[in-house]
């Protein structure tokens, strides 16, 4: 079972780049001071700051022995989640090994930094799900608006029993935003929280504008009191 989630045109539509690209730039305090909040407003500068400050440890084990062998960039970042690369997406061999179940493409398309498996690719392996969004890893592109789908994928995956490799091209920036959105929405950790499970396990880098959309989820989930405080 495979399929592309591309959303319609929306008329109300406003350009990521006017919602994010000012707004990351100002200071903390103006921007403590234009939401009225205090610092428990959360912003893309601070979760930069965790970013660089959270430390990822030498990956040895099993699994890096795995990827070395079959030429791969991929980590379990949480119980049956992967956060991979091109190469491990496109390694049936490797998927079969893992148990892989599912398959998250955070890159979907032929354009330079995309990822062109399709809805096609997975054919021959039945037992793969596939998912795919068309994204380019730029702080202008709207990835928020995937969060919610991303994160039923990866939790109707989980509670099948399944495993879920999320990629893209490089496994840092694209595929790390998605897993970090599900960590928010599905198991109610904060946008630090989830920052720091990931870093524990794999050196991840969501770009400047996906840190600030993961900001703005932070702010939502707590609006409407969805974490466990």
């Amino acid at each position: 079972m495979s399929w592309r989630y591309a959303l319609p045109y929306q008329r109300s539509y406003t350009p990521i780049s006017d919602r994010y690209s000012t707004l990351y730039y100002q200071s903390p305090s103006r921007l403590e001071t234009a939401a009225g909040t205090s610092s428990e407003h959360t912003t893309g500068r601070q979760l930069q700051r965790v970013l660089h400050y959270s430390m990822t440890p030498c990956m040895q084990g099993p699994l890096r022995s795995e990827c070395a062998i079959h030429d791969v960039d991929c980590d379990e970042v949480y119980p049956g989640i992967y956060i991979g690369d091109a190469a491990s997406a496109k390694n049936k061999t490797f998927l079969r090994m893992k148990g892989i179940t599912h398959v998250l493409n955070a890159a979907e398309g032929c354009r330079y930094g995309q990822v062109d498996t399709g809805h096609s690719y997975y054919r021959d392996m039945p037992s793969i799900r596939y998912m795919g969004f068309p994204m380019v890893d730029a702080p202008t592109t709207d990835i928020s608006r995937y969060f919610y789908v991303a994160a039923k994928f990866i939790d109707n995956a989980l509670s099948s029993g399944g495993r879920v490799l999320v990629h893209c091209l490089v496994g840092m920036s694209r595929s790390a935003t998605c897993v970090l959105a599900y960590l928010m929405i599905c198991r109610k950790m904060t946008a630090v929280e989830a920052i720091r499970k990931v870093r524990m396990h794999r050196d991840i880098h969501p770009n400047d504008g996906f840190l600030q959309q993961l900001a703005d989820l932070d702010m939502e989930l707590k609006r409407k009191n969805l974490y466990p405080y």
